[in-house]
């Protein structure tokens, strides 16, 4: 049949019309910093940007956090377990009182057995669903666990090695997955990884390795505050930012993660929405203590730290940045007082270096580990060539090793004994300050180092491990803040690392994505957030 042009114009409109309709169901298109899509199932890679994405979408743990508000720091609240309590008579013993309405995706009952079988995932290997790439992801954080048993259906005991306040905070980091579908795929889990069953208020639909992964909502989610508004959500890996904001501003997606700062004024301009908040995060150098290291001398690294322009670094990022001072925000109630400063004086810094027998004739030459991307890692090319340039002003000479985010992380996790960080002395990574354990403890804590913690550098200190076991033994919130505050005073007081800023995670999106918080967290609730 031959269409007259007025039949055509008809059609034409109904087609738009319909195109239209499908975009106003609620899609919101997510560009990523990521390289590829976060592991799927249950333990995910590409740091916090993966649980973002991967993890708390999917997935719940038996403490959750709670992202609702953008104007008080974030707080752990009941997950999957109802309530935790220690025991006043063996503050080893926990009891986590579990749920009993939720399920898995697959259908199959969460439970006490449910939650031992993911622990044993990370901790027994002798189990089968043991995977040593999850425990390598996660187990750390969960180290102090000595045991765990089913009591009944509803009711699951955890043991520490040692009193450990901390340990709620911890459990927020263990995604609980399906056991009845890992046994239906197989007992393999790069298959369950392309069909994943956890209990969270989204479900993968489809998964494309390297170009995207499709979520849609959990219509039987547990928690029906939280049934997420989306029809679907797509995840795009774009680890160059300004391939992100090309694809923002083109209609390829609708919010993309970290857009680049001199991008934002004509994003405003083009209608685009900007959201920032400062929250949880330091971007520094983690120094290496090893024999080798030019860092063990305490003026060197108390110069490098007086030597970095901060509010030049601000400036660079478009204003989107807290100049750093310590490990933490000043707001934070672990901050302490410390008696080294902080800040830019490069004359206090160059007086450092002579004092340390350094000068025009005398350079250190060391090599730093960076990323050209990655979760929480901000701008860090031209970040961390701003800095090249402020430390050769003292007489620190630095190469870089770049590297993608997924191997800094490993390289991270490996530490600088490893054989693939020999000639490294520091990496650039950026650190989530959401709770005791990662805000301070992992770094400092002499049997943290790594393989079996993320103590990269291997700092010890007899006096730092006895405010860390005092902060793990006290229960007491106002009494336990005292402390951390103490262990961060020290942290500062021995320069352990290169503090620049704290990040404020500017996204920018169109104006049709509605009801997102943007929390003082590194994670995010989706489920609010609808397109028009």
């Amino acid at each position: 049949m031959k269409l007259g042009i007025p039949t055509k114009l008809v059609l034409a409109a109904a087609l738009m019309s319909a195109a239209t309709a499908v975009q106003a169901q609620g899609i919101l298109r997510i560009g990523m910093t990521a390289t590829d899509i976060p592991l799927t199932h249950g333990s995910p890679d590409n740091g916090f940007e993966g649980f973002r994405f991967s993890g708390y979408t999917m997935y719940d743990a038996l403490v959750n956090w709670d992202l609702s508000s953008a104007d008080k720091p974030s707080v752990i609240k009941p997950g999957l377990a109802l309530g935790w309590t220690a025991d006043p008579a063996d503050p080893t013993k926990w009891t986590f009182k579990l749920r009993g309405d939720a399920k898995f995706h697959d259908g199959s009952a969460f439970n006490a057995d449910a939650v031992v079988w993911n622990f044993d995932k990370l901790l027994n290997k002798d189990a089968p669903q043991f995977d040593a790439r999850q425990a390598s992801l996660v187990g750390f954080r969960i180290a102090s666990v000595a045991s765990y048993k089913a009591v009944d259906a509803e009711t699951v005991e955890i043991k520490t090695k040692a009193p450990d306040s901390f340990l709620p905070y911890q459990l927020s980091f263990i995604l609980l997955a399906s056991p009845a579908q890992f046994e239906k795929v197989g007992r393999d889990w790069s298959k369950f990884a392309a069909q994943p069953s956890g209990t969270g208020p989204f479900k993968l639909d489809k998964l494309v390795p390297h170009e995207r992964a499709v979520l849609i909502p959990n219509k039987d989610y547990w928690d029906k505050t939280r049934v997420a508004k989306l029809d679907r959500l797509e995840l795009i890996p774009m680890p160059e930012a300004n391939t992100r904001t090309a694809a923002l501003l083109s209609g390829q997606v609708d919010f993309i993660e970290a857009p680049p700062p001199d991008t934002i004024p004509r994003l405003k301009s083009s209608g685009m929405t900007i959201t920032a908040n400062p929250y949880p995060h330091i971007w520094s150098y983690h120094l290496s203590r090893l024999p080798d290291s030019p860092w063990n001398d305490i003026r060197v690294r108390k110069a490098a730290n007086l030597a970095v322009d901060r509010e030049g670094i601000k400036e660079l990022l478009g204003g989107y940045a807290v100049p750093a001072s310590g490990h933490l925000l000043p707001s934070s109630p672990w901050t302490g007082k410390s008696s080294f400063v902080v800040k830019y004086d490069l004359e206090a810094a160059k007086k450092l270096m002579a004092e340390a027998g350094y000068g025009p004739t005398k350079r250190i030459k060391t090599k730093i580990l960076i990323s050209a991307s990655g979760s929480g890692q901000m701008q860090p090319l031209p970040m961390n060539e701003f800095i090249q340039e402020n430390l050769k002003e003292i007489g620190i000479d630095i190469e870089f090793d770049v590297v993608d985010f997924t191997t800094l992380t490993n390289r991270w996790r490996a530490g600088a004994k490893a054989d693939q960080n020999v000639g490294i002395t520091g990496l650039n990574y950026s650190y989530a300050i959401v709770d005791p354990f990662n805000a301070l403890v992992r770094y400092v804590k002499s049997d943290l180092h790594a393989p079996n913690g993320v103590n990269w550098g291997f700092y010890s200190s007899p006096e730092m491990d006895a405010l860390v076991a005092k902060a793990q033994n006290t229960f007491d919130p106002a009494g336990q803040n005292e402390i951390l505050g103490q262990i961060h005073a020290k942290m500062v007081d021995e320069a352990l690392f290169l503090w620049v800023v704290h990040d404020v995670a500017p996204r920018a999106m169109t104006a049709k994505v509605k009801g997102f918080v943007q929390p003082q967290n590194w994670f995010l609730d989706l489920t609010t957030v609808s397109v028009q």
